[in-house]
């Protein structure tokens, strides 16, 4: 199947201005407004088959052969870019990943019911493949209509870069990347570069890198892939989607989630709603935007109600992938977090640091970022907010191993603002084995004390 008839897609001003643009022209902002674009779908023509047909045709594909319905995003084409034709669809076959069941993290909580969605399970580490598969597909195929786009680009603090410079290398379209000097991890600088990029380094934060990104897209010839575009949102939706079905179309209490630029909120929102319009759930989970203590706009903009939005100067931070100043999709996010009965909390660097260590020491390997979700949601739970029998879900964005700097920084004891209580440095020891007996019988009982 190539597209699909029948449905129809376009953008739209999020804020409600008229007009409809094709989702192939070259544009990111309301005309009229200068607000975001979002994609809009038919949905009642989605809702011409049932909940219970949905359902089964997504349960078909889970691992599917036939191309490319075995990604986790294109599985739910319909739901995400049903015009467009397969051959110009370029997938890693990413999603579907662990739902994993954090059982002894949650023990330590009281929280039977803790789940971590590990979508650094994915291509390039990070969840920002979700929504990079669709926007590089759709470029794709603008090429092939004729559309004058060469190149793609985007400014990022890390994950983005990686992914589209990861799908462009696979769709053979040059990418340009904007990063901010010294302030991403050596394994997210070393991917884009791996992947044939045009790797731009400023010195600037990621706000600067934004605004000079912004300018040079003004070209049409090189297509703009931050979360701006709203393409990208429509791949990054499919993870609530995912997550619900994961549950057996059950929806859970609470999702939390690390914000930065606020594209992932607003896509989990969207996907959880149209559950919703096509009767197939009928509740929606809280969610819940964790931030950095030092990058926390949009924390300060929930602490004064919404009533409007706070920009800051983000300081250093452990959590590099988040530090944003300045989110570009805010109106979304507060959309999500009001609709969803939800909440904005924020971590330091210390708890975020002991929040990923602890998860670490029952078998997972966190980012940063997921500690700051976990920190997050300990306070909750501290504060009754999140209670014993809820189903709690904290979506982990990235792979630990991306950031390694953190993870050897904690256990050496040299992360500025953190005291690292859990540290477990590298013993050294002359190769006698009295000395390596003794060594492990005393650990070992040191151990057997902490648990």
């Amino acid at each position: 199947m190539a597209e699909m008839k029948g449905y129809h897609v376009a953008f739209r001003c999020f804020r409600g201005c008229p007009g409809e643009w094709s989702i192939y022209d070259v544009i990111y902002t309301c005309p009229t407004c200068g607000g975001l674009l979002e994609v809009a779908h038919d949905v009642d023509a989605l809702r011409g088959r049932s909940a219970a047909e949905w359902k089964a045709l997504f349960e078909s594909r889970v691992g599917a052969t036939s191309w490319p319905y075995g990604s986790g995003v294109w599985g739910k084409k319909e739901w995400v870019i049903p015009t467009i034709d397969d051959a110009n669809i370029v997938s890693m076959y990413e999603g579907n990943s662990n739902l994993f069941w954090a059982e002894r993290l949650g023990k330590q909580l009281d929280l039977p019911e803790l789940w971590v969605k590990l979508c650094g399970n994915s291509h390039t580490g990070s969840f920002k493949d979700l929504g990079m598969t669709v926007l590089v597909s759709v470029v794709k195929q603008m090429m092939t209509m004729g559309k004058p786009v060469r190149a793609v680009s985007c400014a990022s603090t890390g994950d983005t870069s990686a992914a589209l410079a990861a799908y462009a290398a696979a769709a053979g379209i040059p990418a340009i990347i904007f990063l901010p000097q010294g302030k991403v991890s050596p394994a997210q600088l070393i991917q884009p570069i791996a992947n044939g990029a045009h790797v731009l380094a400023l010195d600037t934060d990621f706000d600067g890198c934004m605004r000079v990104v912004r300018e040079v897209t003004e070209d049409n010839t090189i297509y703009l892939a931050n979360s701006m575009n709203s393409l990208r949102i429509e791949g990054q939706k499919t993870v609530g989607i995912e997550i619900v079905q994961q549950f057996d179309w059950e929806v859970p209490d609470w999702i939390i989630i690390p914000v930065g630029n606020l594209g992932n909120i607003s896509a989990l929102y969207k996907g959880l709603k149209l559950l919703m319009d096509l009767g197939i759930t009928d509740k929606m989970p809280r969610l819940v935007a964790a931030q950095a203590e030092k990058a926390n706009p949009f924390y300060l903009s929930y602490k004064n109600g919404f009533t409007e939005k706070v920009t800051i100067q983000s300081s250093e931070t452990l959590a590099s992938a988040i530090r944003i100043g300045d989110p570009v999709s805010y109106d979304k996010a507060v959309q999500a977090v009001i609709e969803s009965g939800g909440l904005v909390e924020q971590a330091t660097e210390h708890e975020m640091a002991e929040a990923a260590t602890m998860a670490d020491l029952t078998g997972m390997y966190t980012c940063p970022h997921t500690g700051t979700a976990l920190a997050v949601l300990y306070k909750l739970r501290s504060q009754g907010l999140v209670q014993r029998n809820d189903r709690v879900v904290v979506i982990s964005t990235a792979h630990g191993l991306k950031f390694t700097p953190f993870k050897v920084g904690y256990h050496e004891g040299t992360l500025a603002e953190v005291e690292s209580q859990f540290a477990n440095p590298l013993v050294y020891l002359p190769p006698d084995p009295d000395v390596v007996k003794k060594t492990i019988a005393r650990r070992l009982e040191a151990s057997s004390f902490a648990l």
